[in-house]
């Protein structure tokens, strides 16, 4: 019998690797796309998310390591209305972010896209809906302290103490956590890779 072809994680979030190994899929190899992930003027949120999820795993469909694999690759963009809220990488950014989100509803964008060995890509956009309690300022200021804010879309991440601000979500949670597991599952399955082949007991390569 021929060997099951190998699964490439196209990502250098750890959320994401936690996730999939919930279900019982362990990346073979963890290899984290180098990309620009700048948002072009007037980009619509699902149009980003698209772009910036195939261009992950296109980035690393050449390299000899990826040869006859599956590439897995995700992308998580929080947005109000048209505008798409950054990575919060300063205390500065989170809690613009927070005081934009206080209060009222946001989607999230999760993007998945796969390239099989054969060459073919699939890709799919999750939507989910969340709502936030009006945030007052010392909760805003408890947050930033907590720094679990740091390298997350939107400045929160809902697995953490930011789950106490949710009044409202609708859709796939694991989305909002980095990716939904329920369409990852589905698009795997989809293109060949069975999850009941995956060895339990493997560990990526980093």
């Amino acid at each position: 019998m021929a060997p099951h072809p190998k699964l490439v994680l196209a990502s250098a979030s750890p959320r994401r690797l936690d996730l999939l190994q919930q279900i019982h899929i362990t990346p073979d190899l963890v290899l984290p796309a180098d990309i620009d992930e700048t948002a072009h003027n007037n980009e619509l949120p699902r149009d980003y998310v698209t772009r910036i999820t195939c261009a992950k795993v296109q980035a690393v469909v050449d390299k000899p390591e990826t040869d006859n694999c599956y590439i897995l690759g995700a992308d998580t963009t929080v947005a109000c209305g048209r505008r798409i809220l950054p990575k919060a990488e300063d205390e500065t950014t989170a809690r613009a972010c927070l005081k934009l989100l206080s209060g009222r509803r946001h989607k999230i964008y999760g993007g998945i896209a796969i390239i099989s060995p054969d060459g073919t890509l699939t890709h799919r956009v999750v939507l989910t809906t969340v709502g936030f309690k009006r945030l007052h300022a010392d909760e805003i200021e408890s947050y930033i302290q907590s720094s679990e804010w740091h390298g997350k879309a939107g400045g929160y991440a809902i697995q953490g103490y930011a789950a106490a601000f949710v009044t409202f979500l609708q859709g796939s949670y694991t989305n909002v956590v980095g990716l939904s597991l329920y369409d990852s599952a589905q698009l795997l399955n989809g293109q060949g890779y069975s999850i009941t082949h995956v060895d339990r007991d493997s560990r990526p390569e980093n």
